[in-house]
């Protein structure tokens, strides 16, 4: 199988290391790529919002399946263009994107389908705005109501800031803020059946201790000794497949990914958002996680068989990664910096930890800093302690001129599960 990655970030180089490791890919490519991803697929320059030069490239490629990672080129129709072609496609349709691409959609979707959310108010005007923030009180959950590369949304007690970023988006959705923990879940869907992943947990606060602003994701782990074991069966029951079900019911069927953001609050499981693609950073470990072939399983829900599908097998290891950042990240990232030590974690700490590239590039033969979030450090271990002793030992060894990260990732869960 040829298989074509559309992306460039660490969610695409974690999917390319997962797929050149399936016996069934006999050539594995990516656009545009990155230093990392160069590693394991050959790489080609496109413009990735452009489905007519992405479905081109796919065709003279001969490729047998295309994955699109990232949400903006499913928000702008990607997707639909390669399935135009006539080439199987892992990713929704621009209408059914929107179910990231607008938040107002979103919550269109989950009141038809019965999804328990929290309540929220559609403004366009500030004040509307003001009399959603005080309808809600403090602490106040202000969403722009479009895609804004994870940095769209603010939690905050300070309803000038509140007000401030309500009044920068041309629509937001203001809703109650839920309380409880937040796990993310993944699953795979061909527009009818849904086959849940395992959950994972990331951290979206910059600073330790889930202080500073919010990120991309600073890091993720999995799995959730502290969860119900019976929550992905829940989710997937009350909330992912009467999506799925809402969706087809439109006439606007999703297939590829649907990522879940949920809080389990004090009355009960609630979604905070909806994705269309994998997420950056629960990825690295859901799917350092998985031992069934990735090829097949995608495949099979780009072409409406993920009914007849095997049962995943997953391995007991737990997962950590932590995302090393730019000096100044979420801000304004400072880029070009070298990276070094790589080589060090490929010889002493592989195949427990690796790295996977999110924003790098080489220039010669250095491999430098092209982005906010540069790295994510990924490892396994038998539970969470030995997985997050690995991972930071790994990024101790990375040289980067004022990169930062978090140090608590997964720290909290180790514990509990040690004491236990």
């Amino acid at each position: 199988m040829k298989v074509l990655v559309i992306g460039s970030g660490a969610r695409e180089h974690a999917l390319c290391r997962s797929l050149s490791l399936d016996p069934d890919v006999t050539a594995l490519h990516c656009a545009p790529g990155n230093a990392g991803i160069a590693e394991v697929a050959e790489l080609h320059q496109v413009d990735a919002l452009d489905g007519a030069a992405v479905s081109a490239l796919a065709a003279r490629l001969g490729a047998d399946l295309v994955v699109v990672g990232p949400e903006a080129p499913l928000v702008a129709g990607v997707a639909d263009a390669v399935r135009d072609a006539g080439i199987p496609v892992f990713g929704p349709s621009k209408e059914a994107a929107q179910l990231e691409g607008s938040k107002a959609f979103a919550k269109d979707v989950m009141a038809g389908a019965g999804v328990p959310t929290a309540r929220s108010y559609v403004c366009t005007t500030p004040d509307e705005a003001a009399d959603a923030l005080d309808a809600f009180g403090a602490p106040y959950v202000v969403k722009d109501d479009g895609l804004a590369a994870g940095k769209g949304v603010v939690v905050t007690d300070d309803i000038e800031a509140a007000k401030a970023h309500a009044g920068a988006c041309k629509q937001v959705v203001i809703e109650e803020y839920l309380d409880g923990p937040e796990v993310s879940l993944f699953a795979v869907t061909d527009g009818v059946t849904v086959l849940p992943l395992q959950p994972a947990q990331d951290f979206k606060r910059a600073l330790d201790g889930d202080a500073g602003p919010n990120t991309g994701g600073m890091g993720a782990y999995s799995p959730l000794p502290w969860a119900d074991p019976k929550l992905v069966d829940e989710v997937t029951q009350s909330v992912l497949q009467p999506t799925v079900d809402e969706l087809r019911r439109r006439g606007t069927p999703f297939s590829g990914l649907l990522y879940a953001g949920l809080a389990i609050t004090s009355r009960g499981v609630r979604v905070i958002e909806f994705n269309a693609r994998f997420g950056d950073p629960e990825t690295q470990v859901v799917l350092a996680r998985l031992k069934t072939p990735l090829a097949g399983v995608l495949m099979a829900a780009a072409t409406g068989d993920l009914a007849d599908l095997e049962p995943l097998r997953w391995s007991d290891d737990a997962a950590v990664t932590v995302v090393v950042a730019s000096h100044n990240y979420p801000g304004t990232p400072r880029t070009g910096d070298p990276i070094t030590g790589l080589d060090e974690i490929a010889a002493q700490d592989a195949p427990h930890a690796y790295v996977l590239h999110a924003g790098t590039k080489r220039e010669g033969d250095a491999t430098v800093s092209a982005g906010g979030r540069v790295l994510s450090v990924t490892a396994t271990g038998e539970d969470l302690t030995e997985a997050r002793d690995r991972a930071y030992r790994a990024v101790a060894r990375i040289r980067l001129d004022g990169f930062q990260h978090r140090t608590d990732i997964a720290a909290e869960a180790a514990e509990a599960a040690r004491t236990a």
